[in-house]
This record gives structure tokens, sequence and C-alpha cells, in this order.
């Protein structure tokens, strides 16, 4: 017979291990239901567009240099023997900087003028012979026209005249070569003072008193000299990318890291056309005129430069990112996607505004036309993904 106490004992027993499928059931249930009620939509940060300046420029690097700067060397050979003037020394056109030994060419000179008046003498000797030679020939030719000498005799007279005469003339060429040698040796001895081509300032010296200096195929320099420091120009190297966009009388501002916090302006002077390339970087050289009055820029400081392209105040911009925005997924009639444009949340999606733009100062662009309009919100990035607002719906309970 059975027995229902046991039955019921064992049920009891047993409840718990019936229980957990159940459990497991109810759990994927919910998380099932939960994750279709919470819609994951796109998160999206945006910024207002608004008005604001835009200055367009190439950026670059430079070395200041005097506007005109002069190395002086030396013309012929020798020991220093006396400098006049040092680092930062202003100087006049004409003034001595440095006195090479004379010595040796002032004795050059003194026998040149030597040989010279011993070519003059030579002149007045054969002079002398011509006319001697002149006497006999006319002598000889009396005797002869009264047949008192022989034929031979009146020729050898007339030949020694005519080669007096030659005489004459070869030592009148000596006197003028004895002449050029003299203004040799005396010109010489004028470029052993070293003077100044022009007015300015010493920017360098490189000699000393008892240095000898040797007057080659290349031309030692001893000094270099800054015509004038009030006026300076940067050499500044542009890449061929934009070298395009730089023309003459562009503005320039630039700053060096002597006086970071001064700003200096110049002016495009001028743009090269020879090519420097260096590793297959190809760059051009452009000159930017700067004015110095209080002597505050030296050569060889480096200018960071910025050259202006374009300058314009309370224009429609919008950031840069947000042209470079593009959606992760494929947003349904989007506009032609050509040429430039940002996009804007319409119902919480994104929608794409075709744009003109002008300049760009590489954070912000300016907006020429298109349907934007100060204080719109434009999308700049894409920050992920959120769960919607409403409430998931409760699985249900568990059995106790």
């Amino acid at each position: 017979m059975l027995n229902f106490n046991l039955l019921k004992e064992w049920i009891m027993k047993k409840k718990w291990i019936i229980g957990i499928p159940l459990i497991i059931t109810i759990l994927a249930v919910g998380t099932y239901l939960y994750l279709k009620n919470g819609e994951n939509v796109p998160n999206f940060r945006t910024q207002k567009v608004a008005r604001g300046d835009i200055r367009a420029a190439v950026m670059s690097t430079g070395t200041m240099n005097a506007v005109v700067t002069v190395l002086v060397g030396t013309q012929v050979s020798g020991t220093i023997k006396t400098l006049y003037v040092d680092f930062n020394s202003p100087v006049k056109k004409g003034q001595i900087l440095a006195q090479i030994d004379p010595a040796t060419f002032q004795a050059q000179v003194e026998q040149a003028r030597a040989n010279l008046l011993l070519a003059k003498a030579n002149v007045e000797k054969s002079e002398a012979a011509l006319v001697d030679s002149k006497r006999t020939m006319e002598r000889n030719k009396t005797l002869f026209a009264r047949n008192l000498i022989a034929r031979s005799d009146f020729d050898t007279s007339e030949t020694n005249y005519q080669s007096a005469a030659a005489q004459i003339s070869a030592s009148k060429a000596q006197v003028a070569q004895a002449k050029a040698a003299l203004d040799f040796v005396e010109t010489n001895l004028k470029y052993t003072k070293i003077v100044s081509p022009v007015d300015g300032t010493v920017i360098s010296r490189n000699v000393d008193v008892g240095q000898t200096v040797a007057a080659s195929f290349q031309t030692p320099t001893l000094f270099n000299i800054a015509q004038n420091l009030m006026e300076m120009q940067i050499d500044t190297s542009v890449d061929e990318a934009d070298i395009g966009k730089i023309k003459v009388d562009q503005p320039v501002e630039f700053t060096v890291d002597s006086y970071p916090d001064t700003t200096f302006k110049g002016k495009v002077s001028e743009v090269r056309n020879a090519p420097i390339t260096v590793q297959n970087v190809v760059t051009y050289d452009v000159v930017v005129k700067v004015d110095n009055p209080e002597l505050k820029l030296k050569p060889g400081m480096t200018a960071n430069v910025s050259i202006i392209l374009a300058d314009k105040k309370g224009v429609l911009r919008v950031p840069n990112a947000a042209l470079r925005f593009r959606p992760a997924e494929k947003v349904k009639e989007a506009p032609d996607q050509k040429g430039p444009g940002v996009w804007v949340l319409e119902d919480k999606k994104p929608k794409r505004i075709n744009v003109a733009t002008g300049i760009s100062d590489g954070s912000f662009t300016e907006i020429l036309s298109g349907d934007l309009k100060e204080g719109d919100e434009v999308i700049i990035e894409s920050t992920g993904v959120k769960k919607s607002q409403g409430s998931p719906t409760a699985g249900p309970g568990f059995i106790r």
C-alpha cells in the first residue's frame, strides 16, 4: 500500500532541485526583455557656430642677418703689425682697420724707384748717342759727296744713326716698364693698410697682432662688417607646398628667443626662385626686411616667423574638427558629400550641411555660405553610444 506521507516528505526534499532550471529560465527572459527595451543610441560632442577672428599664416623659422654684410680681407701677404678696431667697433668708409708690416713692401718701392731712375738715365744716354750718330752721319755724307770716303763708311754711319734712334724708343719703353713696376709695389704698399670699404659696425675680427696672413687664390677674411644694423633681414625657408602663397609685401610677425614676449613686425621683400634641396625636401628662401631702431635684433638670432596670408575679423567660423567629422554609420537621405560640409543633430540624428569655406588658421575655418547660422551646434566628434532614458521592463520575480 502506497505511503502518502513518505511521498510528501520525498517531494519536499527534492523541491530545490526542481527549482534550479526554473530560476535560470526566469533570469534569461528578464535579461532579454531588458536589453530589448534599452535601445543603444549614438552620443556626440558638439560646439556652437560663432563669429570670431581668423588669421591664415605660413609658419617658418629663419636666421637674422644684416642687409649688407661685407667680408674684408687682404690682397697682400705679411704679418699683422697693428690692429685699430675690435668687435662692435663703429667704422667709417676708408678708415684703417689693421696694418700689415710694410718694411718689405717699402724696400720693394725703393728698389722700383731706383730702377725707374736708371731707365730715365738710359733715355738720356740714348739721346746723346743719337746726337753723336747724327753728326757722324752728316759729316760722312759730306765727305762721301766729295769722294773722300768709301760708300761703306757712309752706310755704316747711317745705320748707326738709325740704331741710336731705335735705342731711344727702347729706353723710353724701359722707363714705362719701370714706372709700372713702381706703381705695382706702391699699390702693394698701400694694401698693407686694410681699410673699411663701407660705413658700419665690426661684427667679427678673425686676426690678431703678430699673425701672418697669406693672400693666395682664396683671400682670407679678416673682418666682417655689417653696413647698417638698424635695417635687418630674415632669411627663412618656406616649403614648396606653401611657397605659392607667398607674395612680396605680405606682412610678417616674428619672435626671437631673446625677447619671447615681444612680437616684431616685418615685410616680405623677396621670394627667391633658387630651390634648396636637403634630403629630398625642397624649400625656397624668402627674405623678410625688418626695422631695428633699438638694435635689439642681432645677426645670427633664430626667428620664429609667421607670414600672414589673410586676416579677417568677426567672420562666421567653425572648428576644423567639425569639417573632418564623419558619422560611423551611413546616414539615410544624406546630401551629396563632395566638397566641404558639417554635421548637425536633427531629431537626435546627424544631418549633413554642405558649406563653402574660406581661410583657416589651423583651428577654425571661415564659413562663406551654406545653411548654417550663428548659434547652430555642429558635431565635432562621436563619444560612443549610451542607453536611452526609458525605464527597462522588469523581469519576473523570484519564487521564494
